[in-house]
């Protein structure tokens, strides 16, 4: 059988089928959840976020002018939420929780480390994330959105422009101030 389109699908759910917006999620939902984790850094937060974007999705796939691609779309609901999660909660800023809680994934952690067993080696890696990890928690969310949709999901200017609905040359201009002020902070550390 022939896995059906996003706009298939999208077109389905705009005349009510419930299988295509189930099958949308399950196409989806881990994405999701990965780019919620990865700004909020809290496995039931990101959770949260995900399952909220999926229910404005479900309630507003009637007026998605499909425009850009049903996963851009999303992207930018998953991201705005996560955005707007950050600015409420105020109470930890994105990616400083020091050690993740069981079972949860942590892009930062989850960098590829030297191959050796060399214990002073590892603090020395893990005192390097802790750095980079204050020094983005310093920045804005919107200047954090941009840094992990760059850096983390390697997206294109064009579709962060997209997610975040704003120029292009705003993106490039957050990602510069982004990147500066990361130096800046990390200078001589790396």
């Amino acid at each position: 059988m022939v896995e059906a389109s996003d706009w298939e699908l999208v077109r389905r759910c705009k005349e009510n089928d419930r299988d295509a917006f189930r099958e949308l999620v399950e196409r989806y939902q881990r994405k999701a959840v990965a780019i919620a984790l990865g700004m909020l850094h809290d496995r039931e937060d990101a959770l949260e976020v995900a399952q909220e974007a999926f229910a404005k999705v479900f309630t507003s796939i009637k007026h998605f002018k499909e425009e850009a691609s049903f996963y851009t779309w999303l992207y930018r609901i998953v991201t705005n939420l996560a955005i707007d999660r950050q600015r409420q909660k105020n109470r930890q800023p994105l990616l400083e929780r020091e050690d993740p809680e069981e079972g949860e994934t942590d892009r930062i952690n989850s960098l590829p480390s030297d191959p050796s067993d060399d214990p002073y080696e590892q603090i020395k890696d893990k005192e390097l994330r802790n750095r980079i990890r204050a020094a983005v928690s310093e920045l804005t969310p919107a200047h954090k959105a941009v840094i992990l949709l760059r850096e983390v999901e390697g997206l294109s200017y064009e579709e962060i422009s997209d997610i975040l609905q704003c120029s292009r040359g705003t993106v490039m201009s957050r990602l510069h101030y982004a990147r500066k002020r990361l130096q800046s902070r990390l200078k001589g550390e790396i």
